[in-house]
């Protein structure tokens, strides 16, 4: 005869069985499952156009997106088995091999729309400032976790920021500004989150607002988008017309959509319709519903990234955590925000949604290693 204690753990067993994923670990590789599986649709749809009429094959930015993926899987599955630590092993070589690509991309890397940002290689082109993301958020998670367990006071000067500085200078030369302010503001972020002083965050905030300030005005453009950003339609054919068409397409999906493939300003209306505005290009033809489903799916991947974070078994694995979330939800946020006219148009790509092969390679590495972070983690 059943106990009640033997009723107890049946119903417990039921429960457990009824779970999308046994942990924190299988949650963060179900959700990126469901964004590449969103995403190769929406590149597909936003891209058969243009890749018809510049590469006489509709499928030839859906062929290569795939293509990035399977050496993103690659990159997923070796950064998941590798011990986490081990990483830092490697560091001084990883940093040089960044810091030659980025100069690289200055001296032989291809002019495409005013600026240098990508390597070419054999059959695909690198974007070496992409991996100057992660490579930054590696370095500053390895000095706070020192400082943290060493009960030291945390710094602006130390040799990681001199070369986080580096890599940003030489992004920031191509020009890339949106790259470069992720590069060096992630790991500023980083060390806000692990205790900076308060005052030295009010230096770190004046600093900010004179960098960017500066930053705007080393390019005229950027002053001109920036001028835009809350009234596009003033100057709706130059500076604005992205937002404009961005902001056109979104509401024109209204509540269902439109339906897939059936959007039609990848129809030469929206420019990057594949890469940087492709969300804009989802909404037009998942609709509301669909843009909905997307912020759950970012939102769901903070929330198991933050508890990965908080059962790491060390410092060093609480902070890399903490850097990896912000990097790919920050970039999220971002990317929503310009599409929805909030920001000034500043090329950062939508995880996993927008078409980008080194973007898209680096993103399942840190998801890789923010899964051995988790696999490695305490026990729930």
């Amino acid at each position: 005869m059943a106990t009640a204690q033997d009723a107890g753990k049946i119903d417990s067993a039921q429960g457990e069985k009824k779970k999308f994923w046994n942990n924190d670990m299988e949650a963060i590789i179900g959700i990126m499952v469901v964004l590449l599986i969103l995403g190769t649709i929406n590149v597909f749809s936003s891209s058969f156009i243009i890749a018809e009429v510049e590469f006489d094959s509709p499928y030839f930015f859906l062929k290569r997106h795939l293509i990035n993926i399977a050496i993103g899987f690659v990159a997923f599955i070796i950064c998941f088995k590798v011990d986490y630590h081990k990483w830092r092993k490697f560091m001084p070589f990883i940093l040089l091999f960044t810091v030659i690509s980025l100069l690289l991309v200055l001296i032989i890397g291809p002019v495409v729309n005013g600026a240098r940002r990508w390597l070419p290689l054999v059959v695909a082109q690198f974007q070496p400032a992409e991996f100057a993301k992660l490579v930054a958020i590696m370095i500053m998670a390895a000095y706070l976790a020192m400082s943290i367990r060493k009960n030291l006071e945390i710094k602006f000067f130390t040799a990681q920021m001199g070369i986080i500085a580096v890599m940003t200078i030489l992004t920031e030369q191509e020009p890339d500004m949106g790259t470069a302010s992720i590069i060096v503001g992630i790991p500023l972020i980083m060390m806000i989150v692990a205790g900076l002083h308060w005052k030295k965050i009010c230096l770190l905030f004046g600093a900010t607002i004179i960098g960017v300030i500066g930053l705007i005005y080393r390019q005229p453009y950027r002053l001109e988008r920036l001028k835009v950003t809350y009234d596009p339609w003033s100057d709706a054919q130059n500076y604005g017309y992205q937002t404009v068409q961005s902001l056109s397409a979104i509401g024109s999906g209204e509540l269902t959509g439109m339906g897939l493939g059936v959007g039609v300003s990848k129809y030469d209306y929206l420019p990057e319709a594949h890469t940087d505005f492709a969300f804009a290009i989802f909404c037009q033809e998942n609709g509301f519903l669909g843009a909905i489903f997307v912020f759950m799916l970012f939102a769901a991947l903070t929330i198991y990234a933050a508890r990965i974070a908080n059962r790491a078994r060390d410092e060093y694995g609480q902070i890399l955590s903490m850097g990896i979330m912000i990097l790919i939800v920050g970039q999220a946020i971002a990317n929503l925000l310009m599409v929805g006219g909030i920001l000034p148009v500043v090329g950062v790509p939508l995880p996993f949604i927008s078409y980008g092969g080194t973007s898209l390679i680096v993103t399942m590495a840190a998801i890789g290693i923010l899964s051995n972070i988790g696999r490695l983690g305490k026990a729930t």
